[in-house]
């Protein structure tokens, strides 16, 4: 990345919300139909790091550095930059033929704003912002960022590809504080968010915005000419899995964005479906303690419960026991990449035992406190890693609540740092796409910002300082160092607990075509053949 590496159902269709006869062909032309992975309850990706959000996010806004397939940069709404010689001052010159999608012109000053903004809720941003001394205009077309000292990974930061991404928005809209959400959508990417149809729980629309100037390189990942093929998008929030796939397989919907492993054989057979992975990375399964209340406030606690851990207990449950989905990672670092690393995992290696781990709770010195596991009932590559997290709790003898509401809910409720007994929570499960979390400047599970950093809230000054001198190494083999030191620190003090790798079937009807690899849906090039 950097020079250095950076059913067939029965159920009726009325349940979609989708008309039962078939529209025209002239209309079908017109529209793609898409089922995302959850409902669409919050709308700014800087807000949170919510991938439907994300995926929302990359419709309706762009950055100004991207990568392609092979992770490389390139420039998106940038024409290019230019560095001065000692390293302290980076400017940025805008393409011609920005606009926002309120017909204003995109200007360096939003462009400012907007990174501002983006480096006080992003891991990798909150690096880059510790030592910018200013974001400012030079002009309409130049951003100038001044800093303290070098910061030679800038461009990665501004080429994010997940999480929390450096989006630019108006320069009225990033004024916003970064810890409250914008009041409305208006963007620079090729859809416009179409507010008036946005009914969170049923759809929401994007339509094409015929004023996006495209780059001329082929489309790549986040980056090259995004061509909006279609004139909407339209999201319909179809929580049963059953009524997605028989929309799916009638046609009614064009592209179900993450499907059931259960349904997989189903799809795979049904003519007109295409199963295809387009996230050929992976993802990550976590789940995060809430490190300001009791009882994961206490190490020794965090500690006892990883050494029950099993991964493939939760990597059957997400994927439906297909052993070609999943792969046990007895890693912090995503396996499969430059950091993975076995460095401190002992807890995670050998026979699990339930005994050794409930001698450990007890001297740690657990009394009884509720655990509130926060759970997503539609959400099924999430929903069963609550399940089996609080039946092994359970097994340990904790005091458990299994609490399943929606995922929306739960992207809600862990913004609360409250105890339990007033609405706060103790453990919620998500997972990361592998490129979101490859090394120290991006993975928010295992940095140690605190009170600024991602939900739970952990706070680790060493896991910092490594981050820091990482960001600074002149050397890959420095780098791989800190990366371990991170990892032995991780396996020590448990941020999280490491879940394994698996990866999630897309499915389309094959009448599609442009479909592009990511860890998000990306829209732009998909078209009907």
């Amino acid at each position: 990345m950097h020079r250095r590496h950076l059913l067939q159902a029965s159920a009726g269709l009325a349940a979609t919300g989708l008309a039962g006869p078939a529209i025209a062909q002239s209309a079908r032309d017109r529209v793609l139909r898409f089922v995302p992975q959850a409902n669409l309850t919050s709308l700014d990706p800087i807000w949170t790091t919510a991938a439907v959000t994300e995926a929302h996010g990359w419709a309706v806004f762009d950055t100004l550095y991207g990568l392609t397939d092979d992770l490389k940069l390139q420039p998106q709404m940038a024409e290019g930059h230019e560095v001065s010689a000692d390293g302290h001052t980076w400017q940025i010159r805008l393409r011609e033929g920005l606009r926002f999608h309120d017909g204003a012109p995109v200007l360096a000053r939003d462009c400012a704003a907007s990174l501002a903004r983006w480096s006080k809720r992003d891991t990798f941003g909150q690096s880059l912002g510790a030592v910018v001394e200013a974001w400012e205009a030079a002009d309409d077309r130049t951003l100038r960022i001044r800093l303290k000292s070098p910061f030679p990974m800038l461009l990665e930061a501004l080429a994010k590809p997940a999480a929390v991404v450096p989006f630019i928005m108006p320069e009225r809209l990033a004024k916003t504080d970064p810890f409250q959400q914008v009041a409305e959508m208006v963007g620079s990417g090729p859809f416009r968010f179409v507010a008036n149809e946005y009914v969170s729980g049923s759809r929401a629309v994007y339509a094409r915005f015929e004023g996006y100037n495209p780059r001329p390189e082929a489309p790549s990942r986040t980056t090259g000419g995004k061509r909006a093929q279609f004139e909407r998008i339209e999201w319909h929030i179809i929580p049963d899995s059953a009524t997605a796939a028989a929309a799916l397989q009638s046609g009614e919907v064009d592209w179900w964005e993450q499907i059931n492993a259960d349904l997989t054989p189903l799809l795979r057979r049904s003519r007109g479906v295409k199963v295809d992975i387009t996230n050929t990375l992976g993802y990550v399964g976590v789940a995060r303690f809430n490190h300001l209340q009791p009882p994961f406030n206490n190490v020794a606690i965090r500690r006892a419960v990883l050494l029950a851990l099993n991964q493939e207990d939760y990597l059957r449950a997400i994927t439906g026991n297909d052993p070609e989905a999943f792969k046990p990672c007895p890693s912090m670092w995503p396996c499969g990449t430059p950091y993975e690393s076995t460095t401190g995992a002992e807890a995670l290696q050998g026979p699990r035992s339930i005994d050794r781990a409930k001698a450990a709770l007890q001297a740690a010195g657990y009394k009884g406190e509720k655990v509130v596991v926060i759970n997503p009932s539609d959400f099924p590559t999430i929903g069963p890693m609550g399940q089996v997290t609080a039946d092994l709790l359970t097994k340990l003898g904790m005091n458990v609540e299994l609490v399943e509401t929606d995922w929306g809910s739960v992207v809600q409720r862990r913004t609360s740092r409250e105890p339990v007994e007033k609405g706060g929570w103790s453990i919620f499960h998500t997972w990361w796409a592998s490129v979101s979390i490859l090394n120290p400047a991006v993975n928010a599970t295992l940095r140690g910002q605190g009170a600024q950093g991602w939900f739970g809230w952990y706070r680790n000054d060493r896991v910092e300082e490594l981050a820091a001198q990482w960001l600074q190494a002149a050397t890959e083999a420095e780098q791989k160092r800190l990366a371990d030191e991170i990892q032995k620190e991780s396996f020590e003090q448990v941020p999280v607990l490491p879940l394994g790798e698996f990866f999630i079937r897309t499915a389309y009807r094959d009448s599609l075509e442009g479909v592009l690899k990511g860890n998000s849906p990306l829209f732009w090039n998909v078209r009907r053949k």
